[in-house]
C-alpha cells in the first residue's frame, strides 16, 4: 500500500509510507525494527547504528547512525520519539529534521509492517541554510533515496523475520 509518490505539480513528496505483510507477530516484528543495532542488515544506505547508551532504549533514547551511498558517508545523531511495543517505533533525525518510523497492525497470519518518512519543516530550514542554492537538489536526493529504500528495507525486514 504504497503511498503517493508525487505531488500535482510533479515534485516528489516530502513524505512517504509503503508496506508489507509479515509472517510474524506484531511483537516480534517490534523487537527486530527497534533493535537499531540491526538496522544495517536491511537498510540500502545505514551500515550500523550504535546507541549512545545502551541501557536507554525507549523513548528519548539517542543513536548514532553510520550512512552510506557511492557518493558519500555521514552520520546522523537521532532521538526515539515514539516506543509502543507491539505497535510503533519511531525516532527524529537530528534536531528533528527528518522522522522515520514503522507501525505493525496484527493481519489473518502475520503483521501489516509499515515504514514511514517525513522530510520535517526544520530539516527544510536547516538544507537551505546548509546548502543554499543546492537545497533543492539535496533535498530531492534525500527524498529519492526514501522513496527507493523503503521499499527494499521492507522486504529485506520481511526475509530476515521470515527466516
Amino acid at each position: 500500500m504504497r503511498s503517493a509518490a508525487y505531488d500535482m505539480m510533479g515534485a516528489m513528496q516530502r513524505r512517504f509510507s509503503d508496506s508489507i505483510t509479515v509472517a510474524a507477530s506484531p511483537q516480534a516484528l517490534y523487537a527486530l525494527v527497534s533493535d537499531v543495532t540491526r538496522t544495517g542488515e536491511w537498510s540500502p544506505i545505514c551500515r550500523r547504528c550504535e546507541w549512545d547508551d545502551p541501557d536507554r532504549t525507549g523513548v528519548g533514547a539517542r543513536f548514532t547512525g553510520f550512512n552510506e551511498t557511492p557518493q558519500r558517508s555521514w552520520q546522523t545523531r537521532c532521538t526515539v520519539v515514539t516506543a509502543e511495543p507491539g505497535r510503533a517505533f519511531a525516532w527524529e533525525v537530528g534536531e528533528g529534521y527528518v522522522r522515520w518510523g514503522y507501525t505493525l497492525r496484527p493481519t489473518e497470519g502475520g503483521t501489516e509492517l509499515t515504514e514511514r518518512w517525513e522530510f520535517l519543516p526544520a530539516g527544510l530550514q536547516m538544507f537551505a541554510a546548509r546548502y543554499g542554492a543546492d537545497a533543492p537538489a539535496q533535498i530531492e536526493e534525500r527524498t529519492r533515496a526514501a522513496h527507493e529504500g523503503i521499499p527494499r528495507t521492507l522486504a529485506a525486514i520481511k526475509d530476515i523475520a521470515e527466516a
